[in-house]
Parts: structure tokens; sequence; C-alpha cells
């Protein structure tokens, strides 16, 4: 399970989810829908035999891609970086041994097949192809791929990645096509050390891995990619233009430019003046847009886009409000989640009961549920020793009230509303939510260092669907796992499934952790998004079961 958080504006649709989780898939639809009014019915075959057939699409070679993110991402090496921003323009950059297709399936990228392993399932190799360079004419060869996990391996390296590789022995060359990874122990999760952008050894080799992150290459990256990195400005954009040495094939979209709006309606407006041309669609922005597009003719809108992201509320639990799973099972059960996807969401989302999307094919819908239910929620809270012993409205405890403080990233309105939506559900069962509204970078950096003490997030989940990155104890320090839970049964079924190649038994080893997570609720799961993109009426080639920029060195434009 690989992790991203959705901060982009098309995971604004999610209200997140994030996303996935984020992105993050069992949604309102799951239907995929081209909405193109441009586009007129087929011409009927009965026609006039004078008819004109109409000439096909002649593709362009050229032009601009414009999107925007709410804010920054935080730099080029995934291995530090977080955030669904920061995946998306690291993949514009750089290559990958292998990347994930929509069904959740590797893809070789700089890989030449799958990867092969050994009997005993100690060692896989992998063979790369012998074309690829980096934009300044250096050839990308095994050493680089060493380069890479030797990295990730280091003891100097501290990263939220950590766990991911706690399996991996070493990685080694045998020759400059081939390289051999070595486990501790059968590692059934090893897809997830592939989403990793290959860096260039001959540049970062003499600077130290704890200082990688601070590099001046972190901000101005040399990749393998599809583009280059031209310009970063803070705050504003980022702008990239193709690679035209790319090994499969120079992109057809000659530029991109990533625009820092930290606003989705800002955004929308912009999408409307023609200042944006690739976006994603909040859901409760898509009657104006829908509206836009039939009347500019200048987009089409893509809908009903499945993700693998769902938003959430993490509750710190190293907070003594949080500690008592009844009391968070209280506070799921005070929120009308189907209300906020109703209400807030335009009907665009399904509840999550788990941490599972429904499109992973470990999946189970045979979880403990929380429903909304607000005088189960008060029985609840009493018998957790929760009382509003005063009459003022609020519940207390030991002399306590119950009031915390709830984060959300500024400028995506959906969750800023859903958020709101949640303070006054909650203060129906007499609980004070504050809620703080932080500035995207921030915002990520507060959840990531645990400064929080609730806060409406969302991932994108990518990979293998074990999910130690994000709930085991060992993650707790240096991983994902920052609402600290443990659970000492989840560490070992989660141990348990990663030495697992039985699919069967790891659905059942997988379901047992869900059921168990569910029943603890770390988190309140909300609900997982489809996603809306809008796209320019003139481009072709892009896959209408993904979002964002993937797969955006096959888009091109036609006249």
């Amino acid at each position: 399970m690989f992790p991203l958080s959705a901060s982009k504006i098309s995971k604004a649709a999610l209200s997140v989810l994030l996303a996935g989780v984020l992105v993050l898939s069992a949604c309102s639809s799951d239907s995929k829908e081209n909405s193109d009014p441009s586009t007129s019915p087929a011409a009927s075959p009965a026609a006039s035999a004078a008819a004109t057939k109409a000439p096909a699409k002649e593709k362009v070679d050229g032009g601009e891609i414009v999107t925007a993110y709410l804010s920054d991402p935080q730099g080029f090496i995934r291995l530090w970086a977080t955030t669904t921003t920061s995946s998306e323009v690291t993949e514009l950059v750089f290559s990958y041994l292998y990347k994930v297709n929509e069904n959740q399936d590797i893809v070789p990228d700089l890989a030449t097949g799958l990867p092969v392993f050994s009997d005993d399932k100690l060692t896989m190799t992998v063979k790369i192809r012998k074309d690829a360079k980096f934009t300044d004419g250096t050839p990308l060869t095994a050493d680089d791929v060493v380069f890479t996990y030797n990295v990730a391996l280091s003891p100097d390296y501290t990263g939220p990645r950590k766990g991911t590789f706690s399996e991996l022995s070493k990685v080694e060359k045998t020759d400059d096509a081939t390289i051999v990874f070595t486990f501790k122990t059968p590692f059934a999760g090893y897809i997830d050390i592939f989403p990793y952008n290959i860096l260039p050894k001959h540049l970062l080799k003499d600077v130290p891995v704890k200082e990688m992150d601070k590099s001046e290459f972190y901000k101005k990256p040399v990749g393998s990619g599809p583009y280059k990195l031209v310009e970063w400005k803070t705050g504003q954009y980022l702008t990239f233009t193709r690679n035209d040495s790319y090994y499969a094939g120079k992109p057809a979209i000659e530029k991109i430019t990533s625009k820092i709006v930290p606003d989705a309606n800002a955004m929308m407006a912009q999408l409307q003046t023609g200042e944006i041309n690739v976006i994603g669609v909040p859901a409760d922005q898509l009657s104006v847009i829908e509206q836009y597009v039939k009347t500019s003719g200048k987009l089409k809108l893509q809908k009903g886009i499945v993700t693998t992201s769902y938003s959430f509320i993490g509750w710190n639990m190293t907070n003594p409000l949080f500690t008592d799973k009844k009391v968070r099972q209280a506070l799921t059960m005070s929120i009308d989640r189907q209300g906020i996807i109703d209400g807030v969401a335009e009907g665009q989302g399904k509840i999550m009961h788990g941490q599972t999307v429904p499109s992973y094919w470990s999946y189970s819908d045979n979880l403990p549920k929380f429903a909304f239910d607000v005088e189960k929620a008060k029985k609840t809270f009493e018998e957790a020793g929760w009382k509003d012993t005063n009459g003022d409205g609020v519940l207390d405890k030991d002399g306590k009230k119950f009031e915390f403080e709830m984060q959300v990233n500024q400028g995506n309105k959906i969750r800023e509303k859903a958020v709101t939506v949640i303070q006054q559900q909650l203060k129906k069962v007499g609980i004070t939510v504050n809620i703080r509204v932080v500035e995207g970078s921030a915002f990520t950096k507060n959840f990531q260092e645990k400064k929080f003490e609730s806060i409406y997030y969302a991932w994108n989940i990518t990979g293998d669907p074990n999910p130690k990155g994000l709930w085991h104890s060992t993650e707790i320090e240096h991983g994902l796992n920052t609402v600290s839970y443990k659970n000492p049964e989840v560490d070992k079924l989660i141990d348990e499934d990663l030495k697992s190649f039985d699919k069967n038994k790891r659905k059942e080893l997988l379901g047992k952790v869900d059921a168990i997570l569910a029943e603890d609720q770390p988190y309140t799961f909300l609900y997982t998004p489809t996603t809306i993109m809008a796209y320019p009426s003139n481009l072709e080639g892009y896959n209408p079961l993904r979002d964002s920029l993937k797969e955006v060195e096959k888009w091109y434009f036609t006249k």
C-alpha cells in the first residue's frame, strides 16, 4: 500500500481523499461518461450517398497543458515527499522501474519485463532497458537503480517511507542492465518498493543521505522522464517542457504549467477564463462547469472516474480525549456521513466503513459498522464516562470538557464545508469542535509531525493492499502512522500477510486487519469519491479511467 495524500484540486472533489487515499472504488456510479457537447451523433448509414465522411482528427505536435494545485509540492524525491502533488510532478520528470495502473497491477517503465523470483522468494531479479538517459545526457544504468534503493536502505534515511523497505536486505547489480533484490524473508508486498523515482548517481553520490531532501537537487531535479522542470516559482507555478530524448518517444504536448492556486473556487474561475485547461472539478462546482462546457464548447468533462481515495478524520491517540475506542466509535456514530456525501459532495461518493477501498481485491464488507445514530452515540459517550454534568450542553469528564481542534487544509472548499457540517453535528451530542483552516504546506507538515488533535485528511492508495505504512506500530516514529495507533494483533497480522504469496490467505489476513481497524476506529472513515476531470475539447489520448496528469506523455491536441 503506497499512500499519497490528496492535496490537488482534483482531489478536492474527493471532499477529501484522498485519496486514499486517496486517492485513492465503489462510488456512486461505476459508469464512465464523456459529456463532450461538441461531439455530434454519428452519421446514419442511410444518409445521402453524397454525404462526406468527416475527416480524421489531425494530431498536433505541441501545445500546452495548464493545471493547478492548492499548494506547492514538497520536492522531487519520492522517498521524502508524501503529497499527491509531489508524486504527480515527480512522475513528469522521472522514470521508475515499474508504475501502477488503474487495476493496481505493476507495468514496466524502465524494466523490460516483470520481476523474476527465486524458488525461495528471497531474491527478485529485474532487468532494465539500455536506452534510457537522464536529461543531462548521462545513460541510466543499473548503478542508478542500486544507488536509489541504497538511499532507502541507508541508516541515515529516516524519511516517511522507511518502513516500506524494512524487509529488503540488499540491492546489487549483476551487470549494467540487471538488478537483484534480496529480501530478509519472503515479502509479498514487494510491489510497494517500486513507485520510487530512479535517481542519478553521478549527481547525488556525494550528497549525504540525511541532507538529500534539503539539497538543491530536491527542488531542481534532473530526471529521465517525459518532461523536465524548467522553473519553479514557489507559491506561483512550475513549468515543464518535454524531454526530446525520452526513451519512450518525445511527448506530443510541448509544455506543462502547474499553477499554485490556493483556492478551489479561484481554480474554477480560471478554468472558465481559459487560464487553466486541465483540472479536477469539485462536486459542488459541477453544475456551473457543466453549463460552461455546454455554452463554450472549449472543454469536455470525464465523469465517474473511480478512485482509490478516501477521506477521513484522524484522531490523534496521544490525546487523552481519543484513547478510548468507545469514544472514537461514538464520534463516528455522531457524524452523518451520507448527509455529507449528499449535501456537500453532491452525491459523488460512497460511505467507507474501513480502510480498504472497494476496488481492491482484498476488500471486504464484513466489518463492524457504526452507522449514524445520535442517541446511540450519546449512550456510548455516557458509557465511556462523558456526561453533561452541569447542563451547559457540553460533555465533560473529571472536570474536563469535551472540546478539541480539527484542522483542515485551506482552499479545499468541499473539505471546509464538510468540517463545518461535522462541527454542527458533534455539537448536537455535546462536543465542541474548533475548526482551524491551515495553509496547504503547513497543513501537510502538521500532519506528518503529529501536530494536531484531529484532522480532516485523505489518502490516495496505490500498490499492494498491505497497510503496514499506515497502521503498523513501527510506523509511528518516522512513518505515516501519525495518529499513533498501536494494536499488537494488527502488527502480527500485517507481518504475517507480508510473508504470504497465497492470495486467498492474504485476503483472509487482510480482512481480519480491516475488521480490527473498523472496530478500533483510529480514523472515522468517511467516504470514497469519484472524480470529474475537465479537458480541452481538442485533447485526445488520455485514459478515461485515470485522473489528473496520469499518462500525460500519451496525450495530444488535434486540429
